[in-house]
């Protein structure tokens, strides 16, 4: 009885979120493409505008600035395709829930975008095959990803694709991506001294700390970090590979030389970041309410200007840096640094994955017309989809200068600065990801750059005055001057582990259990602890992590690593 009262629960409760569903019946060099390649692609996906249909969708990614399909990128979309999309982003906190309900029902979307949990659908036969309407109505798609179509392919044992990638291709790192920063007042008052040391990044936070316990009337929080669900992963764990020489490889570091996996945070390099942290929150400069601080809490306090430094991902505080920006207060904005456990170490932030494939939009068996989907799909794959959905409309968003250069109107670029709601206005950038993307190593027919920001004097122009005048006290112009260039590193011939598919479930449901419950629960409470408790307290994660089955993880990690090398070709 308990089982189908259950069962009758979980059926209710996937009608109730996806009632909306459809059910009927880095990078590799840069690639340019000539004027006459581009123009085939814009008009390929001619058919796609059609009698207008709309698909569902569910995204597994949260968006704040998501614009119901009705901003003037959308608008325009489904003037050209006929295509209106009902996307569902995840609401919740988990997404995994949010699919195992749907792969329970059997009640899916047209689309689905689900990140690394696919596998969920895939193994209950919710998602198409898409090698033929790839073959038969993709032909931008194949254009776009070129020799890296073969990366989509879902496994050894079934290389077929499954879903359209995301991510861009051709991508080149033109900005650090993120780790630690620094506020600029803090480097300019105390006359730009070195900071690529964790000890020089605590000097200089403790020392203007000291001088200025008050900013603006409230308390000067020196150090702070953001442990707020996911992003516990993002601000705290992450910065540990950072500042150790490793680059992003999600939860894992994989050794150069050999190929192999290991969790990241079990490196004894990554014991003394953590070590450091604890130091940190005895000298009384990391900010006690790190592990406690929701979200918008966080980004409140970094836009009040009072917080000195952080360790995060740029994409995370960047409503909080606009913020000070449209309140004039850019002397509190950030500087990024490329800061190191020691000086014998070398920042990899910026080494380049090549194109990752992994995660896309999968077509759901569901789907009312997947050849529809998939012309859709190819569209969007198509230059002017990629310039439409990355600059937005043309003599409404943007235009060419004297040049011919593309350029956004005056008025345009400024609100893209400072209006945090920018991309919900005007839908540029909401229909980038997670869709197939060119990278901003591309250019289009017209010898203009797909992506805005892809040229260094289009990066420094868009830096503040303050900016520049931090740079210019460091001998540099931009802050990707401060990091090894990527060039420096070969490219990760293995792309990205995180973003591996980890299909038994039983291994799946301990790694959520060492990501979501064992690392959240236990890091905080070692760095928390008394100095002379530390140790004590990391033996103590490290071997409840062990408890609960890492080496099971670690063998299935390494086993999908080399046969992810086998079908890329590596090996």
């Amino acid at each position: 009885m308990r089982r189908m009262v259950a069962l009758l629960m979980v059926m209710f409760m996937a009608l109730m979120l996806f009632a909306g569903c459809g059910k009927s019946s880095d990078t590799g060099q840069t690639n340019e493409t000539s004027p006459k390649e581009t123009s085939d692609k814009t008009t390929g996906g001619e058919d796609a505008a059609k009698e207008p249909i709309t698909f569902t969708m569910y995204s597994a990614d949260a968006n704040p600035n998501a614009d119901q399909f009705k901003s003037p990128v959308a608008e325009k979309i489904k003037e050209i395709t006929g295509v209106t999309l009902n996307i569902n982003h995840e609401a919740g906190s988990d997404p995994k829930q949010t699919l195992s309900i749907m792969a329970a029902s059997g009640d899916y979307p047209d689309l689905v975008f689900a990140k690394g949990d696919l596998y969920l659908l895939k193994d209950a036969g919710g998602i198409l095959q898409l090698d033929d309407l790839i073959e038969q109505h993709g032909p931008n798609i194949k254009a776009l990803f070129g020799d890296y179509l073969p990366r989509l392919r879902w496994s050894l044992d079934d290389p077929h694709i499954y879903y359209v990638g995301s991510y861009p291709v051709y991508q080149e790192s033109l900005t650090p991506g993120g780790a630690f920063w620094l506020q600029h007042a803090v480097v300019k008052d105390l006359g730009y001294p070195k900071i690529n040391t964790l000890a020089d990044y605590e000097n200089a936070i403790k020392e203007y700390y000291h001088k200025y316990p008050e900013i603006n009337g409230q308390p000067t929080i020196p150090f702070t970090l953001l442990a707020d669900g996911w992003r516990f992963l993002i601000s705290v764990t992450n910065p540990a590979w950072a500042a150790t020489g490793g680059s992003d490889d999600g939860e894992w570091y994989v050794n150069p030389d050999t190929y192999q996996a290991v969790r990241h945070v079990t490196r004894e390099e990554e014991k003394e970041y953590f070590k450091w942290l604890n130091h940190m929150y005895n000298e009384g400069l990391l900010d006690p309410e790190s592990f406690t601080q929701k979200y918008d809490q966080y980004k409140a306090k970094i836009a009040s200007g009072r917080v000195l430094a952080m360790a995060d991902a740029q994409w995370e505080i960047n409503d909080a840096e606009v913020a000070l920006r449209q309140a004039g207060m850019e002397d509190r904005m950030h500087g990024l640094y490329p800061v190191m456990l020691s000086s014998d170490m070398k920042c990899r932030v910026n080494q380049s994955p090549g194109y990752t494939g992994g995660w896309g939009i999968s077509i759901t068996t569901k789907c009312k017309d997947p050849e529809r989907a998939m012309e859709f799909l190819d569209w969007m794959s198509t230059e002017e989809a990629q310039v439409l959905t990355h600059w937005g409309i043309e003599n409404v968003h943007w235009k060419y200068d004297s040049n011919g250069k593309r350029v956004f109107l005056p008025e345009i670029e400024e609100q893209r600065r400072t209006d945090p709601s920018f991309s919900k206005k005007t839908g540029i950038g909401n229909y980038t990801y997670p869709f197939p993307e060119w990278g901003n190593g591309k250019k289009d027919s017209t010898g203009n750059y797909v992506q805005p920001d892809s040229e260094v004097e289009d990066i420094i122009k868009n830096y503040t005055d303050t900016e520049k005048e931090v740079l210019a006290g460091y001998g540099a112009t931009t802050w990707m001057d401060l990091f090894p260039k990527p060039n420096e590193f070969p490219v990760k011939p293995w792309g990205a582990v995180w973003m591996y598919h980890i299909s038994d479930s039983d291994i799946t449901a301990i790694d959520s259990k060492l990501t979501n419950d064992i690392g959240p629960r236990l890091v905080p409470k070692a760095i928390l602890a008394p100095k002379d408790q530390f140790d004590k307290e990391w033996d103590n994660y490290l071997s409840e992590m062990n408890k609960a089955g890492l080496p099971k993880v670690t063998d299935e990690i390494n086993k999908l690593l080399q046969e992810k090398l086998e079908l890329w070709g590596v090996k």
